[in-house]
């Protein structure tokens, strides 16, 4: 490598690995992190339930998977650099400057997710349905981690959070949380699958409604159709 760049690249870095410019570059790599997991995570998921279950052109798929991929990507890029900027602002620019605040992890949290994944597309003016997996993926583990804490003993509810009965709820919420939850889904996908997100009503149909269609031993067990 020529001099002239070993010194650029020496200089570089020094800025990169000086502490005072460390929670400001780390807005720069929570975006970039953002993107890499979000292109990482959609793209295989895209893949395979376009190709399962979505008709048209090998073009028309793949457009379908890109765009996807590109928003998955796109949101969690956006939503690390607004978290990570706001935090950065709060610490540096709020009531004690230099330390983080209890509550500004909520507020940057609250900001991003109101304007990365709380608006609705310009064009149709519906919320977009990656969108929508993300929001429920994150609020189904918000509530578990939620129902954890009010059991724990010595940080739960006053009652619930007591030992003997904490290992009792323990033991058994599972089980009736999942029961409840196939029970509730099944009858939404019977009665009102139109209020079901997309992509669980599309697989669902595969699994339940196809499954009582074939007009042969080849369609019974080898094609679905």
């Amino acid at each position: 490598m020529p001099a002239a760049l070993q010194s650029l690249k020496a200089a570089i870095e020094r800025i990169i690995l000086d502490p005072a410019y460390h929670d400001l570059l780390a807005v720069v790599k929570g975006a970039r992190n953002g993107a890499v997991y979000g292109a990482k995570v959609r793209f295989p998921h895209a893949l395979v339930m376009v190709f399962l279950f979505r008709s048209g052109t090998l073009q028309q798929k793949l457009g379908l998977i890109y765009k996807a991929t590109r928003q998955h990507a796109t949101n969690l890029a956006k939503f690390a650099t607004i978290y990570k900027a706001t935090c950065y602002i709060l610490k540096h620019f709020g009531p004690t400057p230099g330390k983080e605040g209890t509550y500004d992890t909520f507020v940057a949290g609250l900001l991003g997710g109101y304007f990365v994944f709380g608006g609705r597309s310009p064009r149709t003016g519906k919320i977009s349905s990656v969108n929508q997996q993300i929001v429920i993926y994150v609020f189904a583990r918000v509530v578990l981690g939620l129902a954890r804490i009010a059991v724990k003993p010595g940080h739960g509810l006053p009652i619930v959070s007591e030992p003997a009965r904490s290992e009792l709820i323990q033991k058994y919420a599972w089980p009736v949380f999942a029961a409840t939850s196939w029970a509730f889904v099944m009858h939404l996908f019977r009665y009102h699958p139109e209020d079901l997100q997309p992509s669980l009503r599309g697989s669902m149909s595969y699994i339940y409604q196809q499954s009582n269609e074939w007009d042969s031993l080849r369609t019974l067990l080898w094609h679905n159709k």
